[in-house]
């Protein structure tokens, strides 16, 4: 027999022993009127009411704790009673902590869900928005809150997400825009449960443009490597097929020569190009000399130049950069190239180092040249952008110098800022931060000339 079952016994045993007693004491009472009969069925019904109403009282407390809210403590009583509260609140307790247990588990999921980098739409039978995350809400331009039980083509209307749903078509994933058409987002539909189903949507726009970029690449490289290769075709062709004059003949070979060294720079540019972007950063604990590399970039600038612009510098005498010291010299070295390449003769370049007031430092390289109109300075540092095409190739350039400079900046920590006025001049800045730069005891030496 279980505890139950015991305390229900007992609680039938406890019953009918005051039945018991109310008859006795109501026959007792008749003997002494001479009624015993009557006084022993009044007694029964005296002690049987008085039970009766005793357990209707205990059941309505019950009854009423029941239909109210559970988070009071059930009624204590004694004996079967108190044993039935006893054992229906405990009963209540442990649904409520297995509910609860059920709901942590959800928010655990739903939250595991909001943190998902791809939108989540839960959608019912009827196509009705049950739930969203916050990646889905922008995707779609939704509230979370608002637009709940809303139907999903009411509020996303784009032609291929409508017709994917209302056909079914969850096979292959739709593309579409975004909210307010930003961006490209790549949408894919499951049915789960009874009709119900799962919107994924993932923002490609990155993807895309990556894409893009890639595309323009090859096709830049191509027409880049193409172009000299047309030229180099074409003379060697001259030479097989047509008599050349000495002079013909020499005119020939150093414009082969030129293009020659045209594709070699390209080349070597590309492949610089592909060692920054697959290589890790340069250390932080390797220390050059900044007078060092101002040197060395000074002496190929003068070189460059051969006397046909006023070139000075200035600072770095108390200056150490960590970083790699290939990649440093081919960030200075091609702003100076530039400045020398756009700068007419006659025309002035200054490259210095300075100082800024965070612990930072600044290579700047300013001239007095043919300048930038503002439409193109965010996207002189792309790859292969050129602001005049025709007079970049005159100069020698790749169309990969800035492109370059962007690289080693930013994997050392730093950016390229750039002024420019067309017709007056441009000044190019290389920002390094204070992690990689330090000042050390200036030295007296000149700059190599």
């Amino acid at each position: 027999m279980s505890r139950f079952e015991g305390w229900l016994v007992g609680h039938v045993a406890g019953r009918v022993t005051r039945l018991v007693l109310g008859m006795a004491a109501g026959a007792a009472a008749g003997r002494v009127v001479g009624w015993p009969v009557v006084g022993t069925v009044v007694g029964g019904l005296l002690a049987g009411a008085w039970v009766t109403l005793r357990d209707a009282r205990r059941a309505a407390r019950l009854a009423d704790w029941l239909h109210g809210p559970t988070d009071r403590p059930a009624p204590r009583e004694r004996g079967f009673w108190g044993e039935l509260a006893y054992r229906a609140e405990r009963l209540l307790r442990r649904r409520e902590r297995a509910i609860e247990a059920e709901r942590e588990r959800l928010r655990q999921f739903l939250s595991g869900i909001e943190a998902s980098p791809n939108g989540v739409l839960l959608l019912d039978a009827e196509g009705h928005i049950e739930w969203c995350n916050g990646v889905a809400a922008q995707h779609f331009g939704l509230d979370p809150q608002r637009d709940l039980q809303q139907r999903a083509t009411n509020l996303i209307r784009a032609p291929a997400f409508v017709s994917a749903l209302q056909e079914g078509a969850f096979d292959e994933p739709v593309t579409l825009p975004g909210a307010a058409d930003r961006g490209t987002l790549h949408v894919l539909i499951r049915s789960y449960g009874a009709g119900m189903k799962l919107v994924l949507s993932q923002d490609i726009t990155e993807r895309e443009r990556a894409e893009a970029m890639r595309r323009d690449f090859v096709a830049n490289v191509s027409h880049e490597i193409r172009t000299p290769l047309t030229v180099l075709a074409g003379f060697i062709e001259t030479l097989a097929h047509l008599p050349l004059s000495e002079t013909e003949r020499h005119r020939v070979l150093a414009l082969m020569q030129q293009q020659t060294t045209r594709m070699q720079a390209l080349v070597a540019d590309l492949l610089t190009l592909a060692q920054l972007e697959g290589s890790p950063r340069p250390a932080g604990d390797h220390w050059l000399a900044v007078r060092g590399l101002l040197d060395t970039v000074r002496a190929d600038a003068l070189a460059l130049s051969g006397g046909r612009h006023r070139i000075e510098f200035t600072g770095g005498a108390d200056a150490e950069v960590a970083g790699n010291e290939h990649e440093l010299l081919s960030a200075f070295g091609n702003l100076l190239t530039n400045a020398i390449r756009y700068t007419p003769e006659g025309g002035r370049i200054i490259a210095s180092w300075s100082w800024r007031d965070d612990g930072s430092a600044c290579f700047e390289v300013e001239d007095t040249g043919i300048g930038i109109a503002r439409e193109h300075i965010a996207r002189i540092t792309e790859r292969f952008y050129r602001v005049d095409g025709s007079r970049s190739r005159e100069t020698g350039g790749t169309g990969l110098g800035l492109a370059i400079v962007k690289h080693v900046l930013q994997r050392h920590g730093g950016e390229v800022l750039v002024e420019s006025e067309l017709g007056k001049g441009s000044t190019f800045r290389l920002v390094l931060p204070a992690l990689r730069v330090r000042r050390r005891a200036a030295s007296n030496e000149p700059l190599a000339a």
